[in-house]
C-alpha cells in the first residue's frame, strides 16, 4: 500500500490526454481507499489518493498514521477501454466520470500542493443558500433547518411552517452538517 500521497508514478503530470482515457472520481466502499490505490498502481493507471497525516492519542500511547483526506474518494485516470477492471474486487461503489477536466485538474493540483505543504487542513463543507443542515453540536443538536445567508454561513434558519415564520440562529459553522 502506498505510504503516501498516491500517484502512477511521482513524475507524471495529472493532465489528460485525447487517446481515449477519461478521469474519474472514484468513490470506494468504507474503508477501501487504499486497497482501491494498490489496485491501481498494479493496473498502472495514473491516480491520486491524497493522505494526510492524523494522531490519535490513547491512554497509554499515541499512534500516527495516514489517512485520505477526502475519505471514500480517489482520483484515477482510467482507458475507456479498461474501465471494467476498476471493478474486479469489488473495491469500486461507483465511478463518477469528470466532466470538465480542465478545471477538474486545475483544483487537483491545488488539492496536491496544499497536502505537500504539509501545513494543517481539515474539510470544511460547502454551505449555500437554501441548504439544508442539521445541527450536530451545542444545545441546538438535532435540530434541522437551511442556511439563510451562504456569505456568512454560521445561521441557521429554523421554519415554522404553520405561522409562515423563521427563526435565525446564529451558529459556528462546524455545528452545521450539511443534509442530501
Amino acid at each position: 500500500m502506498p505510504a503516501g500521497p498516491a500517484s502512477a508514478s511521482p513524475s507524471s503530470p495529472l493532465v489528460s490526454s485525447a487517446t481515449g482515457e477519461a478521469w474519474l472520481v472514484c468513490h470506494t466502499r468504507p474503508r477501501c481507499e487504499k486497497k482501491f490505490a494498490a489496485l491501481m498502481t498494479a493496473e498502472r493507471f495514473e491516480h491520486y489518493l491524497p493522505l494526510v497525516q492524523s494522531v490519535r492519542r490513547y491512554q497509554h500511547q499515541t499512534k500516527r498514521f495516514s489517512k485520505p483526506l477526502f475519505p471514500g474518494y480517489i482520483f484515477a485516470r482510467v482507458p475507456v477501454a479498461a474501465r471494467n477492471r476498476i471493478y474486479q474486487q469489488d473495491l469500486l461503489a461507483r465511478a463518477i466520470v469528470v466532466e470538465n477536466e480542465t478545471a477538474f485538474l486545475h483544483q487537483l493540483a491545488d488539492v496536491k500542493a496544499i497536502v505537500a505543504s504539509g501545513l494543517e487542513l481539515s474539510l470544511h463543507p460547502l454551505l449555500t443558500r437554501g441548504r439544508r443542515v442539521r445541527v450536530v453540536g451545542g444545545p441546538l443538536h438535532g435540530v434541522e433547518g437551511f442556511v439563510d445567508d451562504p456569505g456568512h454561513p454560521q445561521g441557521v434558519v429554523v421554519v415554522m411552517d404553520v405561522l409562515q415564520q423563521g427563526l435565525l440562529v446564529r451558529l459556528p459553522s462546524e455545528n452545521l452538517q450539511p443534509l442530501p
